[in-house]
């Protein structure tokens, strides 16, 4: 299973046409990146190479290694993916968005190379509650200190739902695989803790979503 998408929820089954070239389109990602990305231009001002845990389609490493020029941009996922974001990268002709690596958090416990922040998209409700836990072990060990950890998505606070519209696309998710669904953002909390990570801020985002911050202590 993909750890940004899945393909019936997010994906645009009508694929982008380039010079008779497909690639995958999640709408999503083109409504979201605009103001995900004024995040990250304040909260990775400082750094110089993020890894992205879960790249899915690769849309926004392409857009997001734009916005912010300065960043080397290292793209991840399970190998079912890297054509399609490869695709994006060749597309794209930006040489600080790096080629995918593969990562599965419920396997890998740490990653070749230093970096200085991580940005993850989608990710916590589409994987099980356990490989959550295990990320944030794995940014633990990647983070030094003061670096930051960036997770966008939808959450639930103190165990509600923030919108109706939230409550269905958890019923949506359960159905289709119960170890799917909106985490509540305190066992998040929890499980950074335990990483040596710190809630340092919480962004609202259009369409009930959140970005939520963590710092390495």
């Amino acid at each position: 299973m993909s750890l940004n998408i899945i393909e019936s929820i997010f994906l645009d089954k009508n694929l982008i046409l380039n010079k008779g070239k497909k690639r995958p389109n999640a709408e999503a990602c083109n409504r979201n990146r605009e103001v995900i990305s004024e995040v990250l231009k304040f909260e990775f001002s400082n750094y110089l190479k993020v890894l992205e845990i879960g790249s899915g389609t690769g849309q926004h490493a392409v857009f997001f290694a734009k916005c912010l020029p300065n960043i080397t941009w290292q793209t991840s996922d399970l190998s079912c993916n890297h054509k399609g974001i490869n695709d994006w990268i060749k597309y794209s002709g930006r040489s600080n968005v790096k080629p995918p690596i593969n990562l599965d958090v419920e396997r890998d416990k740490t990653v070749i190379g230093r970096y200085d922040a991580v940005f993850s998209s989608n990710t916590a409700h589409i994987m099980n509650i356990k490989a959550v836990e295990l990320m944030f072990s794995l940014i633990g060990v990647i983070l030094s200190r003061n670096n930051k950890f960036c997770l966008y998505g939808p959450f639930k606070i103190n165990g509600s739902f923030i919108s109706e519209s939230n409550e269905k696309f958890n019923k949506l998710l359960f159905d289709q695989n119960s170890a799917m669904g909106i985490r509540d953002l305190e066992d998040l909390d929890g499980f950074a803790k335990t990483s040596e990570l710190t809630r340092t801020a919480l962004y609202a985002m259009p369409a009930n979503n959140y970005t939520v911050v963590y710092t390495k202590t």
